[in-house]
C-alpha cells in the first residue's frame, strides 16, 4: 500500500513537472506601449493643437484603458481632462476612432447602447487607436478643440510621431 502512494507521488510530481514549462510557452505575448512612447505621442499632439491655437489636454492610454500619460495645456478647460481619458479609452477599447463610432451610431440606432458600455467610455470625435506593426497596443485621445475635426489632426499628429497608423480618413478626390 505505502509503495503504492510513493508511486502515485512520483507520477503525479512527473506530471506537474512537464506541464510547468510548458504552460509558460503557451502564455500570450502582446506589445506594449512603452511610457518614452505614451509621452511622445501626447506633446506631438499638444503641439499640434497649440500651433493651431487650441487649448486642450491629451491622453494617452495602453491597450487596457490605463493611463499611460496626460498632458492639459495651458488655459486647457478642467473638463478636457476627463474628455482626453475618456476619448483614449474608447478608441483603445474599441480599436476605432471615436469619430468613427459616432458616425457608426448615427447609422445604427441600435448601437446607442455603446455610450453607456461603463463610465469610462466617450463617442466623441478625438480619440484613435495606436496600432503599430498591426497590433492596438494603446489610444490616444484630445479634447479642447473647438470641433472634433481638430481634435481628430492633433491626434493624429501624436500617432505619427511614434509611428503609429493613421487613422484620419483618406483625402476624397475630387
Amino acid at each position: 500500500m505505502r509503495q503504492r502512494v510513493i508511486w502515485s507521488l512520483f507520477v503525479w510530481m512527473g506530471l506537474l513537472g512537464l506541464a510547468g514549462p510548458a504552460a509558460a510557452d503557451d502564455l500570450p505575448r502582446e506589445a506594449v506601449l512603452p511610457v518614452a512612447s505614451a509621452l511622445k505621442a501626447a506633446q506631438a499632439a499638444l503641439d499640434k493643437c497649440v500651433k493651431d491655437g487650441w487649448k486642450v489636454s491629451v491622453a494617452v492610454v495602453d491597450r487596457a484603458g490605463v493611463l499611460r500619460a496626460q498632458l492639459r495645456g495651458d488655459g486647457a478647460g478642467p473638463h478636457t481632462v476627463d474628455s482626453s481619458r475618456k476619448k483614449a479609452y474608447t478608441a483603445a477599447s474599441l480599436k476605432r476612432t471615436t469619430s468613427e463610432l459616432g458616425e457608426l451610431l448615427g447609422k445604427a440606432p441600435h448601437l446607442q447602447a455603446l455610450r453607456e458600455m461603463n463610465d469610462s467610455t466617450l463617442i466623441l470625435g478625438g480619440g484613435m487607436p495606436i496600432e503599430i506593426g498591426g497590433e492596438v497596443v494603446g489610444g490616444i485621445g484630445v479634447g479642447g478643440a473647438p470641433g472634433t475635426q481638430y481634435d481628430d489632426a492633433c491626434a493624429q499628429a501624436g500617432l505619427e510621431a511614434v509611428g503609429a497608423a493613421s487613422k484620419l480618413p483618406a483625402p476624397k478626390e475630387r
